[in-house]
């Protein structure tokens, strides 16, 4: 080994943490993502040349990419206990009150407190042995939680390893997700058909209890620290809870920036009321302060009930409700067919919003709650983002108002809405329904699909109104003379009268200009694009790169689409069905024709020059020292394939422990079989 790689090694290390630290610690990066890539792919390189310097520590070693088998329970240090609720000023003071008389001495007396930002998410308990993270683990009962290492290690925010040199201890911290992060989340799970998150803590709960790390990553989780449990005797020089959170910073934890120190509860009671309106100019959600006693010895003094300790309270902020007249309930039909009912209201503000529409779930969720139209309903936005109805205000007419029913059939199309006994969600299957055009249009042409500037949802409405576009080929066959002539009608700014709106010459020729710049999408935009149902910008991106044209994604089989990596079992029979509707293989035709690059054209070329390119890889039994998708990524990344059956264009058969029959019709049809080892020499020199 030259003698520079290893000192240079960790000076990368050292590098990376710092930037790290810097952008998703302190929101502040110092150098840009293209300088921070090659600081990683450099230190990637002297790793890959020398093994023998890769520890877990090392930041290459943030991001998996294979399934957790499943959550094992884990222990804490000590108990992770719930903390009471304040709701108002004067809880606050009943809680200062109570202290005083805990310590037996007078309730005018001033303590000094930390009041912190209650982040909503989820409480995360961290192990270091040595300064090194050995363990991350859910707060699950308070005693014992789900070990949850694999996702907590892909966490940029969380230090790997400890600055200085630190004794073993738990680090008690909160997992989040950003608002933007959480507002990318509700995107892709609404373009792959899946119901949206209804706030922030529910998509972080269930970000972490993902079993896919690389999906983990994918997610922008967060996370802030402010506490310590040491696991061997005390931390001697920190007798304050201002001198932990400062200790965790020393250590390189994030902390939360807006915590403050309040001597005496009146400006605790300040420092809540302020942020119960400063609190929208955060990027994350809170519900709450958190105020605790500053002084450890004390708070060792006052102790815990078996619940909660005496020493903290939680203060929440009211969740704004307020009421108003649901004019009716309506449905919605999403692009894949997905019928969704939701609530009209006289308009009313809410939480500094007006608000007209909110959620009412589905079916089952406006029985149980007996919302009837008519009513006065109480609403409120939930996570402080999207609105939703929780019930009615019930009166001595609302036994009167008829139960809604859930239409049977589509208002748009007519056709008759299925739904299967195992599912809650009704559907539209009309695949020429004009609801499902006009939303499948809006996706095909936005910024993260095929990017068709101009075409927002009134002019896509009077194209599907006027016949003139049934489907994402008709866009193609567009003119400028036909787009000059549609029109628009909506209300003047002040509501007091129609104002019709022309396209014209003008917007029509830079529209058809955007049309044709379309065709150059390449695939993986047109794969998100197209509305495979579950197919997300993630899995698109990975089919195009596994598969470089849709002529070769139309002729895989389900077992080769579910072997890419990031694509599972529910995205590759998803896939494979909508491939083989005929429907969309005559949509696939006619968007050929028209001139729609269905290749990806720089990913097919960079694969076409790789080591592996033209090789066909099937991977058998259990290796010991790789799992399937950590060998099927190699094989990917170098111009491979992955199939998940042996045939005679199989190129190598990988085979481990317990091969089974794959093994035997390799050996059958003679295809040439590597054990793990002479996998990974075909690797290296590749």
């Amino acid at each position: 080994m030259p003698s520079d790689a290893r000192p240079r090694a960790q000076a990368l290390w050292q590098q990376i943490r710092h930037h790290e630290e810097r952008y998703y610690v302190h929101d502040n990066p110092e150098i840009t993502d293209a300088e921070f890539d090659a600081l990683m792919r450099e230190l990637r390189e002297i790793e890959a040349a020398h093994p023998e310097l890769v520890s877990p520590e090392s930041p290459t070693q943030r991001v998996g990419g294979r399934p957790v088998e499943g959550f094992a329970a884990a222990e804490h240090a000590a108990p992770m206990l719930s903390l009471e609720n304040a709701y108002s000023a004067d809880e606050l003071r009943a809680f200062h009150a109570r202290l005083c008389r805990a310590l037996e001495i007078a309730e005018d007396t001033e303590f000094d407190y930390v009041a912190e930002l209650k982040i909503d998410g989820l409480s995360i308990a961290l192990t270091y042995e040595d300064g090194r993270l050995v363990r991350g683990v859910t707060r699950g009962d308070g005693v014992t939680g789900e070990d949850v290492t694999p996702n907590v290690r892909v966490i940029r925010a969380i230090p790997l390893q400890l600055n200085g040199t630190v004794p073993s201890v738990e680090i008690r911290g909160e997992v989040f997700l950003p608002r933007a992060a959480f507002d990318k989340t509700n995107e892709e799970r609404e373009a792959a058909d899946e119901a949206p998150f209804a706030n922030p803590r529910n998509a972080a709960a269930g970000a972490i209890r993902t079993l896919d790390t690389a999906a983990v990553d994918r997610r922008g989780l967060r996370a802030f620290t402010y506490q310590v449990v040491p696991r061997d005797g005390e931390l001697a020089d920190v007798v304050t809870h201002r001198a932990t959170l400062a200790t965790l910073a020393g250590w390189g934890c994030p902390v939360e920036p807006h915590w403050a120190a309040c001597h005496g509860i009146e400006a605790v009671v300040a420092y809540c009321d302020r942020w119960k309106t400063e609190r929208r100019s955060l990027p994350f959600e809170i519900d709450g302060v958190v105020i605790k006693l500053d002084d450890l010895a004390l708070r060792a003094t006052v102790g815990a009930t078996a619940k909660f300790p005496r020493w903290a309270v939680a203060f929440k902020f009211p969740t704004e409700q307020v009421t108003t007249r649901l004019l009716r309930i309506d449905v919605n039909v999403g692009r894949t067919g997905r019928v969704t009912p939701f609530a009209v209201l006289e308009p009313v503000l809410v939480s500094g919003t007006t608000v007209q529409l909110a959620t009412l779930h589905n079916e089952q969720e406006i029985s149980r709650r007996d919302i009837r139209e008519g009513d006065v309903v109480i609403v409120e936005k939930g996570g402080e983002i999207i609105p939703k109805v929780i019930g009615p205000v019930v009166d001595e007419a609302h036994e009167t108002r008829p139960r809604w029913v859930m239409p049977t059939t589509c208002k748009f199309c007519g056709s008759d809405l299925q739904k299967p006994d195992e599912e809650v969600i009704w559907r539209c299957e009309n695949v020429s329904c004009p609801a499902r055009i006009r939303r499948g249009l809006q996706h095909f042409s936005a910024r993260k699909a095929m990017n068709i500037e101009g075409l927002g949802e009134s002019w896509i409405d009077e194209l599907v109104t006027r016949g003139l576009v049934h489907d994402y080929a008709d866009l193609y066959a567009l003119t400028v003379e036909k787009l000059a002539t549609l029109s628009s009608t909506a209300k003047s700014p002040d509501g007091t009268k129609d104002v019709t709106r022309k396209f014209g010459e003008k917007n029509a020729t830079k529209v058809a200009a955007e049309i044709e710049k379309s065709k150059g999408a390449g695939l993986a935009r047109l794969l998100f694009g197209i509305g495979i149902r579950h197919v997300g910008e993630g899995g698109a991106s990975a089919l195009a790169r596994a598969f470089g044209s849709m002529d070769a994604l139309c002729a895989a089989t389900i077992d080769a689409i579910e072997a890419v990596p990031d694509v599972g079992p529910v995205v590759a029979k998803a896939v494979r069905q909508f491939l083989d509707a005929p429907e969309n293989g005559v949509l696939m035709s006619r968007l050929a024709s028209a001139g729609v690059d269905m290749t990806a054209q720089n990913v097919a070329a960079t694969f076409a020059s790789q080591p592996l390119a033209g090789q066909t890889f099937v991977l058998t039994g259990t290796l010991p020292g790789l799992t399937r998708d950590e060998a099927g990524a190699l094989i990917v990344e170098r111009g491979g394939k992955v199939a998940g059956s042996v045939s005679k264009k199989t190129t190598y058969v990988v085979a481990g422990a317990d091969a089974g029959s794959k093994l035997d019709k390799a050996r059958a049809l003679g295809v040439t079989v590597l054990d793990e080892a002479a996998f990974q020499a075909l690797i290296m020199k590749a």
